[in-house]
Formats: structure tokens, C-alpha cells, sequence
């Protein structure tokens, strides 16, 4: 396929007409802008030894929004069209009605770019991912007897974004993303585990379907199921817990980045509510929501209403000193845009959303965080979870955990759920590691039925006192 860049006011709008029903529609409202996108994506999946599903779609539309005060009205349609736009601004403008607001002002513009433009699934042929699907699967079987199912999936997008501005600024921003997943399931003596590990990134499918990256994400999806395979049951009770450096920042994003997000705490329904410039979490605690680290699968160049992403501190040494804002929040808060305005697709009307969101290291040698446990768990990969927005309570299972005992790391364990609430966790850490890192590049981030790849990360940390939900007393 040959890439045809996504010109829409070139082929199925007039830039000029446009501009005049976006300004219509927002006559008298404080906000609102057109947003035009297409996206084309692709996924592949070769599972227990054949192709289980490829799929290719490609969609494109438009969302007209205004905005007044709280209230928004937003319209939006698959076909790009004048035709569908004058309908769309009746819609839109119910949202404004009578009576005249005060047009905000315009986001600042950028020359800066934290991605290619590539379009990843061109990197290479159909044919060509199949087989190294088909290679990943035959090398994982091989490295072991007990494998007896593998899954690899490549995923690849590029999704087109032009953003119309009732000033007549024109934002565009081209976002690639691709990611490599393996999982393998491994059996001995009747009993089943699994294992996987991933990445990716806004970056092309070359450094991802390169032998060396494949390999090792086999070698470490098949350790993680080996590590399952002889683990015990999990015990439970209230005891100290250290989260290993990365992946397990998910924690972080789940059990504290909702609640600082601007929408929750301007309507009070945060437990971080009306706590600025107080202290919430231990002393040496930072946390960042960073939308400009390059290539990352959570960054963005611009957000999905034109802002430019922003690297946003949210607590410092433990005081809250931030939240993650979209226009419309940050002008009812009386502050300014983050850069964290986001929204699934054309579809969707935006929000304050998190983008790469971690905590700073500490100056703790992780071997001595894990030394000084006495009687807890050591927990390194996680699954899913749950959070209560409102006090911040959350479960949290864990794909990869080992029990510790006097400093000394033990059997792995099986069934362990992490619960507790992100305030009074944030609160009870008790070390900082000296290793920060990001997850691989496998984040997504649901809120309101709405999804957008995110980034998390984090330094190993010892947290006293969370209740640990096992299978064994």
C-alpha cells in the first residue's frame, strides 16, 4: 500500500468554509475546535501453530465540539463532508445557547516532533510478518518441552490528526505505534501456567521484529510461565510489600495518576481533592505525567485538542503541587492547559487523560530495599486491577511475585492480590530504589469508556503495611 498523507481540507473540505461553521458553531461559547482524523491499523495474531486472525481497518471522521462553561456539545460523523459538518454544528451549538462567552486562548504552537511519521505497517511486507510470527513460535516451542502453547502478535497504526482552532490555526500531527507481544504456556505434571512479555512504541516494526528483540522477549515470557509453573500459594495478611522497578509503576498510574487528573478534582470526586500544596505522599516521593519522551508509546507531540504535550510535575517530595489538565478544566480551575487533553478517536469528546506517567528514583540500592524486608513480598509483574477514583482503594493481582523472608528472596508465589488505597500507600513508602525505569511499551488506559495507549514507570519501592490477598492463611 502507498501512504497518501491525510489532507482532508485538500480533498474533502474547504478550509475557509470550515472555519466559518467551526466559528459558528462556537459564536458565544468559550471553546471548542474540529478534529479530523483517520486511523488505519493492523493486528496479526499466530497462535498454537497457525494464524488465528489478521485484520487491517481503516477509519476517518470528524468531531465538532463547543464548549461553554461545564457543558459541551460535540457532534461528530464518518464522512467528511460540508454537508455533514453543517449538521453537525446544529448539534454542537444546542450545547452553547444564547446569551455570549469569552473565546479562551489559543494553545501555543510547536516545531517540535517526538516521533516519525512512518507508517509502521509498511516496514514490511505481509508475508515477511507472518513468518517471523511463524519463527517466534517454532523458537519458543524449542526452548523448552513443557511449552505447549505459544501466542505472537504484532500490531501496528498510524493515525492522522488535524485539529482546526476557531482562531484559523491548523495543527497536524501523524502518530505512528507498533508493538510485539509473546505469550507461552508451559505444562508439567497436569498443572498449566503462562507467561508474557511485550513492547513497542511510536517507532516502526523493524527494531521490534529484529531476531535479538524477538529472542529475548520469548526467553523472558517463557521464564515468567517457568517461574509460575513452581510457585506456592500466596500467603495473605498485612505485611510490607517492594514493587520492582518498570511494569509495576501500573500500580502508580492506577492507584494515584486518576486522581490527579483535572475533571475529578474540580468536581470533588478525588480523594486528592482540594489537597494542593499539601503533603500526600512520603518525603522524596516525585511523580511526573511526561508527554514528551520521545517515541514513547504514551507521548504525543500535541494533545488531541492542540496543546503541546508538557512534562507536568504532579507531586514534589511528597506535596501535591499538580494536576493533568484539558482546556476546558484548566480554564474552570483557573490555570493553564497540561497538554493532557486526549480522546479515543473522532469519536470521542476529550478529556484530561494521563500520557507517560512515573515516579523519580531515589538514591536506595534496589538489593537493599529487597534486604531490609523482613517478612513480605517481593512483587516484579503485574496484571489487571481495580480502582475506586473516589478514596483511591485498589486490587491489584500479580503475574510475578516471590514471598521474602529476613531479606532473602524465596519461592515464587501463585494468587497474590496487592490491596490498599493510593493516599495512604503514597504515604507509607518507606524506600526509594536508585533504578527507574519505564514499562516496555504495552500500556492502555480506560476512563468513560475510552481508551488511549499510556507509558508508566518507577523506581524499586518498599511500601509498609499493604494487605496482600492470598490463597493460603
Amino acid at each position: 500500500m502507498t501512504d497518501v498523507p491525510f489532507r482532508p481540507f485538500e480533498t474533502a473540505l474547504d478550509e475557509e468554509n470550515a472555519l466559518s461553521h467551526l466559528r459558528a458553531a462556537v459564536s458565544g461559547a468559550d471553546d471548542g475546535e474540529l478534529f479530523l482524523e483517520r486511523r488505519r491499523s493492523e493486528s496479526i495474531v499466530f497462535d498454537d501453530g497457525r494464524v488465528r486472525s489478521a485484520s487491517y481497518d481503516a477509519t476517518e471522521g470528524f468531531g465538532l465540539r463547543a464548549v461553554r462553561g461545564e457543558t459541551a456539545g460535540y457532534a461528530h460523523s464518518s464522512e467528511i463532508s460540508e454537508k455533514a459538518l453543517k449538521r453537525a454544528v446544529e448539534t454542537a451549538r444546542l450545547a452553547v445557547g444564547d446569551g455570549g462567552g469569552t473565546l479562551a486562548e489559543a494553545p501555543q504552537h510547536t516545531n517540535v516532533k517526538l516521533y516519525g511519521d512512518r507508517n509502521p505497517m509498511e516496514d514490511f511486507a505481509f508475508p515477511v510478518k507472518i513468518d517471523t510470527l511463524r519463527e517466534i513460535d517454532a523458537f519458543a516451542r524449542a526452548l523448552d518441552k513443557r511449552v505447549v502453547q505459544v501466542t505472537a502478535a504484532l500490531a501496528a497504526s498510524l493515525q492522522e490528526v488535524e485539529i482546526l482552532r476557531p482562531e484559523g490555526t491548523l495543527v497536524r500531527d501523524v502518530r505512528p505505534m507498533a508493538r510485539l507481544n509473546v505469550s507461552v504456556i508451559v505444562e508439567e505434571n497436569g498443572r498449566r501456567e503462562s507467561g508474557s512479555h511485550g513492547g513497542g512504541g511510536r517507532i516502526g516494526l523493524t527494531g521490534l521484529v529484529d531476531r535479538e528483540n524477538w529472542e529475548a522477549a520469548a526467553r523472558e515470557a517463557l521464564r515468567v510461565a517457568l517461574v509460575n509453573l513452581s510457585a506456592e500459594p500466596a500467603p495473605a495478611g498485612v505485611m510490607d510489600v517492594v514493587l520492582g522497578a518498570g511494569w509495576p509503576g501500573v500500580l502508580l498510574h492506577e492507584a494515584v495518576g486518576h486522581g490527579l487528573e483535572g475533571d475529578f478534582n474540580r468536581k470533588k470526586t478525588s480523594a486528592f481533592a482540594g489537597l494542593m500544596g499539601q503533603r500526600v505522599a512520603a518525603p522524596g516521593v516525585t511523580v511526573l505525567d511526561d508527554g514528551t519522551i520521545p517515541d514513547r508509546r504514551g507521548s504525543l507531540t500535541v494533545d488531541d485538542e492542540g496543546t503541546p504535550s508538557g512534562k507536568n510535575v504532579l507531586i514534589e517530595d511528597g506535596i501535591l503541587v499538580g494536576y493533568m489538565q484539558d482546556r476546558q478544566n484548566a480554564r474552570l480551575m483557573d490555570v493553564k492547559p497540561t497538554g493532557n487533553g486526549r480522546r479515543e478517536s473522532y469519536a470521542h469528546i476529550p478529556m484530561p487523560r494521563m500520557t507517560n506517567t512515573y515516579m523519580l528514583g531515589g538514591d536506595a540500592d534496589p538489593k537493599d530495599i529487597v534486604a531490609d524486608l523482613k517478612d513480605g513480598i517481593y512483587a516484579v509483574g503485574f496484571g489487571g486491577g481495580q480502582v475506586d477514583i473516589t478514596n483511591g482503594k485498589f486490587v491489584f493481582s500479580c503475574t510475578e511475585a516471590y514471598r521474602v523472608k529476613d531479606g532473602k528472596i524465596g519461592a515464587p508465589v501463585k494468587g497474590a492480590t496487592l490491596i490498599g488505597d493510593g493516599p495512604t500507600s503514597l504515604q507509607k513508602i518507606r524506600a526509594i530504589g536508585n533504578d527507574m525505569a519505564l514499562d516496555p511499551g504495552i500500556g492502555n488506559c480506560g476512563k468513560a469508556g475510552q481508551w488511549v495507549p499510556v507509558g508508566v514507570g518507577q523506581p524499586t519501592l518498599m511500601i509498609g503495611g499493604l494487605t496482600v490477598g492470598g490463597s493460603a492463611a
